[in-house]
């Protein structure tokens, strides 16, 4: 029997931001690099104020963006 691994934390968003927004997951990250440096609560107010994204969007594109940078 084969297993579906379930994804966690701030990548479970990820397609409902794709869908919603119409943007690939590396466009939103391009911007947060190009938007550097930044505290985290900073960039959420930058892509919810200039991109309008919600804030759970925001918060989990961020959390996962400094993720990839630590």
């Amino acid at each position: 029997m084969a297993t579906q691994s379930t994804v966690k934390g701030p990548a479970s968003y990820f397609p409902s931001i794709e869908r919603q927004y119409g943007q690939p997951i590396d466009h939103w990250m391009a911007l947060l690099r190009a938007a550097e440096p930044r505290k985290h609560m900073e960039y959420v107010a930058w892509l919810k104020t200039e991109h309008g994204l919600g804030h759970g969007h925001a918060n989990a594109l961020v959390a996962a963006f400094l993720a990839e940078r630590a």
